[in-house]
C-alpha cells in the first residue's frame, strides 16, 4: 500500500517569536503576524505565509501575508521545519481511546 498511498498536505504552525512579529498593511488596515503556516511542497521545498490579526482590535478575519526575507525568520522556518520533522517520526500511532 505504501507505493501508493497519497499524502495531500504536511503543514505546521509555528507561532512567531514577539521579538520576530512585525505589522503589515492590508486595504489601509494595520496586521499584527503572530503566526506562520509552512506547508512542504511535493518537491522538497518550503512555503510559508504569516497570519495575524488587526492592531485595532475586534473579531476580524485572520488574514495571510507574505513572510520578509529576513534570516532570523529563514532560521525560524528552518527550524521549526526541523522540529516537526522529528516529532512526526517519532510518532507513537494513533491515540486510541480506552475502555
Amino acid at each position: 500500500m505504501s507505493g501508493d498511498l497519497e499524502v495531500s498536505a504536511l503543514a505546521i504552525n509555528v507561532t512567531i517569536p514577539e521579538e520576530l512579529r512585525w505589522t503589515d498593511t492590508r486595504r489601509g488596515q494595520e496586521f499584527r503576524l503572530t503566526t506562520l503556516n509552512v506547508r512542504l511542497l511535493p518537491d522538497g521545498h518550503l512555503a510559508v505565509k504569516a497570519y495575524g490579526r488587526p492592531v485595532d482590535g475586534g473579531r476580524r478575519a485572520y488574514v495571510s501575508f507574505p513572510v520578509p526575507d529576513e534570516p532570523a525568520l529563514a532560521a525560524l522556518v528552518a527550524e521549526a521545519a526541523g522540529k516537526a520533522g522529528r516529532l512526526w517520526a517519532a510518532h507513537r500511532g494513533l491515540d486510541r481511546p480506552r475502555a
